[in-house]
């Protein structure tokens, strides 16, 4: 999980949502061998006994969709996401909604599946539209595994529920240790619709059963 220090103004709330989960022991040794993340990216020395798995991120509440000025946005197709295509690095996979849970902390997608926070943006609409998924799982690797392999200039596509779809291109990824995490660069409000892909990286922590980093995937919409 990482701190979430968005200004007050982009929200409209302050409370913020958690997600976190775990796996095993062949899921934690297969994180451990992942390929480096790109070379923008500051790695994290390696998991030297990962016994663990897990995906956490923090949400905020809805910001803002508007930018001062309120210039016009080129005709895009917007609504629910219902599926991601990343043929680059082969992942095809459902996306459902995330929403919270009765002590306040964001739902998680089952391994094999992405989540899309609901109360941000949709895919199409002004702004970071929010898809996470998990890196592995007791079983292996897991919907995003391979996401630190992204470039700029891939595509990215996200089907909607209502028909059509928004294409995306992969404008950089990062690394970003989860205690000292830009919510303000991932969360802010920005002149076009985006995308950030989320998933957990670096070492895995044994004493807190967790991933000390987060890989975020930054992306435009595309024409």
């Amino acid at each position: 999980m990482f701190p979430l220090r968005l200004s007050r103004v982009l929200l409209t709330a302050t409370t913020v949502l958690m997600v976190a989960c775990g796996g095993g022991d062949e899921a934690g040794d297969r994180a451990s061998t992942r390929s480096p993340a790109p070379s923008s990216v500051t790695p994290s020395p390696s998991a030297s006994a990962p016994s663990n798995a897990d995906v956490g991120t923090t949400v905020p509440p809805p910001a803002p969709t508007g930018v001062p000025g309120g210039e016009a946005l080129p005709a895009q197709p917007r609504g629910t996401p219902a599926r991601i295509v990343i043929s680059s690095i082969e992942v095809d996979a459902p996306v459902v909604d995330l929403a919270r849970n009765a002590d306040a902390s964001l739902a998680v997608p089952d391994w094999e599946k992405t989540g899309w926070w609901e109360r941000g943006p949709e895919p199409g609409q002004r702004g970071p539209a929010v898809v996470v998924g998990h890196v592995d799982s007791t079983n292996g690797p897991a919907v995003f595994s391979r996401l630190d392999e992204l470039r700029p200039g891939a595509v990215i596509e996200v089907a909607l529920d209502g028909g059509g779809a928004v294409r995306y291109g992969v404008l950089r990824t990062e690394r970003f240790a989860k205690d000292a995490f830009p919510s303000l660069a991932v969360y802010g409000l920005t002149p076009g619709p985006e995308l950030r892909l989320i998933t957990c990286d670096g070492e895995f922590d044994t004493a807190t059963g967790h991933y000390v980093d987060n890989l975020v995937v930054f992306a435009t919409a595309l024409p």
